[in-house]
This record gives structure tokens, C-alpha cells and sequence, in this order.
């Protein structure tokens, strides 16, 4: 080869390797989006994004080849804000908390694939056209089915057999509560119980229930598998141990927290799992394809602190079936 045309070569390569490299780096980079229905501050929004971080980790995802863009709202207003945000980024993929994440989403684009992790009724709530074939942009994971409110009334018996009278908190805006409601009052009757509601959108109203229930005696409380349940938890356990009433809570954080008992999946491990569904979205496969799956691991939790400060003695069958045991 002519020193010349050696040159030339060696000038054009070196040209044409950063644009190579420049574009190899871009097509592996891959942006993820995440959307929090929760303070960044709460111990639970903590754990979730944390076990999704090591759900991508698991996978191959690190610094090197994906970016995660976090942003948490902790009402409508502001989680629409922040979709809009996320959006912007143009993302590969959008984890979602909770339907109220999904909703704002929505709002935004109805194109930018999403996962969830923790929906009771994504079809209810129009979030999926079906479980086994989500169709459209959206696909991810339940928390658990309706039928799981007539468990927590058993449980919640089983800790306090002496209950008659339960006060089931709510959101009433929410439209998964009437059919986690609907499940505790089919059970009702065959276990000698009166149920009746009260909503979390007045404080004053949530006490005063709760003292009534304390003054009737026998009395118990469920909280139900909701958002708004979720982040006003402290004001539901500390009410509960003031009144010294036996109460049963739908996660592990409730009972991490200072209550009595709780019962449901593990939906911190889902969001890890949830990872999955991000992955092979990226990599190339429809949401509306990938089939929203059922929790697959349940936790019982019993803190016997909070049993010492309302009195109560945990029966040893329910102890020896706990998965964790907080004293």
C-alpha cells in the first residue's frame, strides 16, 4: 500500500470510530422511567425502589448501559406533573408504582410502554382490557384477588374470637374498595360479625368511628389493600393502639410500623420481579402481550409489642404461622 493511501485510510478511521462508538454506547444505553405514588422519605417507597434497582441489577442493567429517572407525587396534581416529566425523557420503558401512577401516566401518553407492581383490579380500572391479554401499552403485576378481605376477617376472629363488631377503613373514592368490602361482608354472618365502613377523607370523622367502636366493646378494625390506606397508615395504628382495639393491615409495613398483624404479598419482592417485565420490554416485547401475573409469596407478620400495649394475648396456632414474628 502507497504511504498516501495508508494516510487517507487511517484519517477516515479516525473519523468514522468515535461516530461508531458514539453509536454503538447509544443503541445499548437504555432509559427507564419511574413513577412513585408515595414520599420519597417513606420507609416502604424506600424498599420498593430499592428491590426494583436490584431487580435490573439481577438482569444486567447497571450504570453502564441504562439510566433510571425516579420521581414521586404524593397527589393527583403532583403525580401528573411528574408523568409529564418522566414522558418528556422519552423512556424505554415506565415502572409504576400503583394504579394512581398508571392513571397519571395515562393522562400523558398512551404509547410509552408501563409496568405496575401493585394493582388489585387493573381491569376494573380500565387499566388492562384482561389479565391473560392486557392489550394496549400497559402490562405488570396484582397484589392479590378480592377474595382475600374474607382472610382478614378470619384472622382477625382468630386473634380476638370475642369480636363482634368490625370497622372496616376505606377510601371511598377508590374503586377497588367495593369489592375488597364486599368479600369481608359475604364472610360476615357465619362469623357472628356486624361490618360497616368509614372513609379516610376526614380525620376527625376516622377517630370519633374508632372511639365509638372502642366504647360498643367487642369491637375490631380491617384496613383495606388501598393507596390512600397505605400512606395514612400511622394515623390508623396509632388510633388503634390508643383505643386498644385489635386490627388487622393488608402489608408488612403496617405491622414494621407499630401494628397488630398483617397479611398479604410481599410486594416489595414484586417489584424486583417486576424488573423482569421491564427487561424484555426493552429488549423487544408488547406489554399488551405479557400477561399480568398473581403474586406467588404471601406474608403474615404479628407484632407482639403492639399485642402487650392493647392487652391481648396472641393465640399460639397464629404465632407458630407467622412468617415473622416482631417482639
Amino acid at each position: 500500500m502507497r504511504r498516501r493511501d495508508f494516510i487517507a485510510l487511517l484519517s477516515g478511521a479516525a473519523t468514522t470510530w468515535p461516530f461508531a462508538a458514539r453509536a454503538q454506547q447509544d443503541q445499548q444505553m437504555r432509559r427507564v422511567g419511574m413513577l412513585v405514588n408515595g414520599p420519597e422519605t417513606d420507609a416502604m417507597m424506600m424498599a420498593r425502589v430499592a428491590a426494583f434497582r436490584k431487580g435490573l441489577n439481577e438482569l444486567g442493567w447497571t450504570s453502564a448501559n441504562s439510566r433510571i429517572d425516579i420521581r414521586y407525587g404524593v397527589d393527583d396534581d403532583e403525580l401528573g406533573e411528574k408523568a409529564k416529566e418522566l414522558v418528556e425523557l422519552a423512556p424505554d420503558v415506565v415502572m409504576a408504582m400503583a394504579p394512581p401512577s398508571v392513571r397519571a401516566l395515562r393522562k400523558v401518553s398512551r404509547t410509552v410502554p408501563v409496568v405496575f407492581a401493585a394493582a388489585t383490579d387493573p381491569v376494573g380500572l380500565g387499566i388492562v382490557q384482561d389479565l391473560a391479554h392486557p392489550g394496549g401499552n400497559t402490562t405488570g403485576f396484582l397484589t392479590a384477588e378480592f377474595g382475600f378481605g374474607a382472610k382478614w376477617l378470619e384472622l382477625l376472629k382468630e386473634i380476638s374470637p370475642s369480636i363482634q363488631q368490625v370497622l372496616v377503613v376505606t377510601d371511598p373514592d377508590n374503586p377497588s374498595a367495593a369489592a375488597q368490602f364486599a368479600a369481608i361482608q359475604s364472610l360476615s354472618p357465619s362469623m357472628g360479625v356486624n361490618i360497616r365502613l368509614v372513609g379516610l377523607n376526614d380525620n376527625a370523622l376516622v377517630e370519633r368511628a374508632i372511639a365509638e367502636l372502642a366504647h360498643s366493646g367487642n369491637g375490631g378494625i380491617i384496613a383495606l389493600r388501598l393507596s390512600e390506606v397505605i400512606s395514612q397508615r400511622q394515623l390508623i395504628i396509632k388510633l388503634a393502639t390508643r383505643y386498644r382495639l385489635p386490627a388487622i393491615y393488608p402489608l408488612r409495613i403496617f405491622a414494621d410500623d407499630g401494628g397488630l398483624i398483617a397479611y398479604g404479598p410481599d410486594t416489595v419482592d414484586q417489584f424486583r420481579l417486576a424488573a423482569s417485565y421491564v427487561d424484555r420490554i426493552v429488549k423487544g416485547e408488547k406489554p399488551g402481550d405479557l400477561p399480568v401475573q398473581a403474586p406467588t409469596k404471601f406474608e403474615l407478620v404479628v407484632n407482639l409489642k403492639a399485642a402487650k400495649a392493647i392487652g391481648l394475648t396472641v393465640p399460639p396456632s397464629l404465632l407458630a404461622r407467622a412468617d415473622e414474628v416482631i417482639e
